[in-house]
């Protein structure tokens, strides 16, 4: 139809040359997002493997240890002998060294300092939401562009181009939802570890907070 107007083989030559320019970006993209994906699931084994599960029991202890402490030095080797990741040691270590301080300027030094540790772990779950959202979509953009030129061979009788535009239709479909799908439940796998991770830390930094307030 589009034919049938004024300008409309320019339009229509415009966006095909277009749709077709995108191709080897699109394949490039999905490349590196199946590169990303498969390190991404060798990191999410790794951090398995060397994580610290801390029970429910550990930090009710740990809050009933920090309340008994009577002195920094003591508070500190409570939290230095404390059985949790060393990343939340270090936070409480430093709220608790920071006796020179007000106790607003102390709450204001444990709020950056776990505002600090969310953004650690929001950037590492933002890899994986953007492969989540961008890789079906790129999928689908690499099943759509060669469908363009493969429909144009059937009707010219060329089988063998509307065969390799198939391929690549299907491989770039099964690789954009297969990557997709991968991230999407890392994320999730690592989205509860570290909902625990700052759920814990925030109970202790409330538990030193008001030890050291007292």
């Amino acid at each position: 139809m589009a034919l049938n107007i004024p300008g409309g083989e320019f339009l229509t030559g415009s966006l095909d040359v277009i749709s077709q320019s995108l191709t080897i970006p699109v394949l490039v993209i999905l490349l590196i997002i199946v590169i990303i994906s498969i390190i991404t699931l060798g990191g999410i084994i790794a951090e398995y493997t060397s994580r610290r599960k801390v029970p429910v029991g550990t930090i009710r202890d740990l809050i009933y240890e920090i309340n008994r402490a009577d002195s920094v030095e003591s508070l500190k080797n409570v939290i230095s002998n404390a059985n949790i990741p060393k990343s939340q040691k270090k936070v409480l270590a430093e709220i608790a060294s920071s006796q020179e301080l007000g106790n607003p300027s102390r709450e204001a030094l444990a709020r950056k300092l776990f505002e600090f540790e969310e953004e650690k772990t929001m950037d590492n779950l933002q890899k994986t939401d953007i492969i989540t959202r961008i890789g079906p979509t790129l999928g689908l953009m690499g099943t759509l562009i060669p469908m363009g030129p493969g429909l144009a061979a059937l009707g010219a009788g060329d089988i063998n181009t509307l065969a390799s535009s198939l391929t690549v239709a299907f491989n770039t479909t099964i690789v954009g939802i297969g990557s997709g799908a991968l991230c999407y439940v890392i994320g999730k796998i690592r989205s509860g570890w570290y909902d625990r991770y700052l759920s814990d830390l925030d109970a202790l930094i409330d538990s030193v907070l008001d030890k050291t307030n007292n």
